[in-house]
């Protein structure tokens, strides 16, 4: 492939959203890499120059989305250009792909938007998914979603809005760093913010309750954050944009005794229609 410019007539425009893994190096999957090696052009959306540096190894031309953040800019018209940069390629009738951070539909909104739009405007548009922070927290933690059950919640909703909360299941608030902010041009919030969302936490949880902040580990050199809090030191804990409180039950399951019974007389009523076979 020579990279050249196709028009549309000779090539549709297209548009792939792939996910890059949570580790350098380590996390990135066959098809996603492909994905990145045979596209026309690259947008990366990345902090790390770093892992910037590692994908341009795989292609020549590699655009960084991060120059449209900036201090005191709503995040909702950086998250508008980045939709506009990438379509405008794909209009161009030049196969596109977007490389993100972690998995492209886990706490991204431009790849679903551009995905969205690229696909009203009649443009193939695919995503491929990758390994995503929550992939490495129930490694990392040792958590089995499947034993006592998992509540996911983005930490700023979680506090603009009342929900109902499960103390017998892991609770997990997302981008604790900026939970409260209202401006969506803020990246981080300040301890009177933890406050009001301790505050919160307390109508379902002890304040001595152990709480963890997590980060995955992003090389291969480094470790996990796994610091393990009581939930009223959490307002003096640092805390960062990529921080995740996990909160772990604080009760045990409670058995539906009614359920149980009815489940029980279909049991009974299966059986009695086999042994009446």
């Amino acid at each position: 492939m020579d990279g050249s410019v196709a028009s549309n007539a000779e090539k549709p425009g297209s548009l792939a959203c792939v996910g890059l893994g949570m580790m350098l190096g380590a996390h990135l999957g066959p098809r996603a890499r492909a994905h990145i090696e045979q596209a026309d052009v690259v947008f990366a959306a990345v902090s790390d120059p770093v892992v910037e540096l590692w994908i341009q190894q795989m292609h020549r031309d590699v655009r960084s989305l991060q120059p449209h953040y900036a201090e005191g800019k709503p995040r909702h018209q950086t998250y508008r250009e980045m939709v506009d940069a990438m379509l405008a390629e794909v209009r161009a009738g030049r196969t596109v792909c977007g490389a993100f951070y972690g998995h492209p539909g886990v706490f991204a909104k431009v790849p679903h938007d551009a995905i969205a739009q690229a696909r009203s405007e009649g443009f193939h548009a695919h995503m491929e998914p990758g390994v995503s922070a929550e992939d490495c927290l129930y490694a990392d933690l040792g958590i089995d979603p499947g034993r006592v059950g998992c509540a996911h919640f983005e930490a700023s909703q979680f506090m603009f809005y009342r929900r109902r909360i499960d103390p017998s299941a892991y609770l997990v608030l997302w981008q604790v760093g900026i939970a409260g902010d209202r401006s969506y041009r803020r990246f981080a919030t300040g301890p009177e913010y933890r406050r009001l969302l301790v505050e919160r936490l307390r109508e379902d949880y002890p304040l001595d309750h152990p709480v963890t902040v997590y980060e995955a580990a992003t090389l291969p050199i480094t470790q996990p954050r796994m610091d393990t809090v009581p939930l009223c030191d959490l307002p003096d804990t640092a805390l960062y944009m990529h921080s995740t409180l996990v909160v772990p039950p604080c009760a045990p399951l409670q058995r539906d005794e009614a359920m149980l019974a009815r489940i029980e007389a279909i049991e009974r009523a299966e059986a009695a229609a086999v042994a009446a076979d």
